[in-house]
């Protein structure tokens, strides 16, 4: 049987044209990754503390403007606000290398620039969305959701090599060229793509993926958001409203937080007490990348044969009880790297499972006039549990240890399955009809 996703690359020219434009923003943002943490610590001499300011910048706007940003984008044009954002990126990564060239280069304008570009990549970010349901036929969003996650995976991988050589070769600032090129390269991806509704003739739906509902159902709305005109919580009362909705962004807030307390520790440990080195332990954080395209690349096939809620529990088996065995595993140095790897890939392979389910199911199961604005309500509530996880990560490193810390953070990604553990999750063969109300 073909891969369904190939074949909607294959067929669908207007999907294509968007896949290969979100693939080059992609490989960008990992040399920004690389870059922008180089511009702060060598071109600018500066420590520590000035390169996690710089870097919380990027991240503040999604907890800051996700709730509203999605209130306010929906029922707009997602082509137009995706294509503007890639451009305002391009502008505003542009003053980079220009202030490098200048002389005025500070790191409160790398601060600005990295908040306002994490501004531009929030919009862009809730805009894709509801734009990709819009941009293939229900039967195909499995695969278009997959071609896309595959495709981030990849760049994530080589991603950082590649960005290191380029900066090697031209400099942390005219690295940043390379990410404006992918910018452009996506606005150029989406303005040229179409929506459905835009085109003479549908995309022919591709075979092989069961996952999604049947058709009748992805424009139901619950009665409460059809009788109250939407306000700024409209989108918490969807997730917050359907049971399954719901369950998918109780896991996905436990799990941030559970995850940081987890990971912020394991490196203290590995590395501090354990005597891991710094090179190995970055090698075995390696192999999350590539479980994660192994999980992204096998996930349809998973749910096809076993179902989505079965498989739905050996992606959560995989990402959140795997873990446990980091902390209480009597080994040091090389050894533990190498279990560190082993986890790693396991994991990855949950998390690239578990991240196309959950990314189809939010949007088969959310209204389709209702997905910017609930887009922006799953990430104010995934994100804001960030910070709150990293601040409980020092607090239990420092008053019961980073290895208790490593074993704590552990037993949080189990108790964050719980809620997608239950009979009527378990028991689903494909996406649910969204209920009447």
């Amino acid at each position: 049987m073909k891969d369904p996703s190939w074949v909607l690359l294959r067929t669908d020219r207007s999907f294509r044209r968007y896949w290969l434009g979100q693939g080059a923003a992609s490989a960008g943002a990992q040399v920004t990754g690389i870059a922008i943490p180089l511009v702060t610590a060598i071109a600018l001499d500066a420590g520590p503390a000035a390169v996690s300011i710089v870097a919380a910048a990027g991240t503040l706007p999604y907890l800051l403007f996700s709730l509203v940003a999605g209130h306010l984008l929906q029922g707009r044009d997602q082509r137009r606000s995706m294509v503007a954002a890639d451009i305002a990126q391009c502008v505003i990564l542009a003053q980079i290398p220009l202030a490098w060239a200048g002389g005025w280069l500070s790191v409160p304008l790398l601060a600005a620039v990295t908040f306002l570009s994490g501004c531009c990549a929030l919009i862009f970010g809730l805009s894709a969305f509801a734009f990709v349901p819009a941009l293939v036929v229900d039967q195909d969003l499995a695969p278009a959701n997959r071609a896309v996650q595959a495709t981030r995976t990849v760049t994530e991988i080589s991603g950082p090599g590649l960005a290191g050589l380029l900066v090697s070769a031209v400099g942390a600032p005219g690295a940043l060229i390379a990410t404006m090129l992918g910018h452009l390269a996506s606005a150029v991806g989406v303005a040229s793509s179409r929506p459905r509704k835009q085109r003479s003739v549908a995309a022919a739906p591709a075979s092989g993926a069961s996952m999604p509902a049947g058709e009748e159902s992805r424009n139901a709305v619950p009665g409460s958001v059809q009788q109250k005109r939407p306000t700024l919580l409209t989108g918490l009362r969807i997730l917050f409203g359907d049971r399954h909705l719901r369950a998918l962004t109780v896991h996905a807030a436990t799990y941030n937080a559970a995850e940081q307390i987890l990971m912020l520790n394991l490196i203290l440990w590995a590395v501090q007490q354990q005597d891991v080195g710094v090179g190995a332990y970055g090698l075995a954080l390696a192999g999350a990348g590539v479980g994660g395209l192994l999980g992204t690349l096998t996930a349809l096939r998973l749910a096809d044969k076993a179902g989505l809620g079965p498989a739905f529990a050996v992606s959560l088996v995989l990402s959140c009880a795997v873990p446990l065995l980091l902390p209480v595993w009597p080994v040091t140095g090389w050894t533990l790297a190498a279990v560190i790897a082993a986890v790693m890939l396991l994991r990855g392979i949950g998390e690239g499972n578990a991240n196309i389910y959950s990314l189809t199911m939010r949007q088969q199961l959310i209204p389709r006039d209702e997905l910017t604005r609930s887009a922006g309500a799953y990430t104010q509530v995934m994100y804001g549990s960030i910070p709150l996880g990293a601040l409980l990560a020092g607090v239990v490193g420092e008053t019961l240890g980073i290895r208790a810390g490593v074993l704590i953070g552990a037993v949080g990604l189990v108790l964050s399955a719980l809620p997608m553990l239950t009979p009527a999750f378990l028991r689903l063969r494909t996406i649910p009809a969204v209920a009447a109300a």
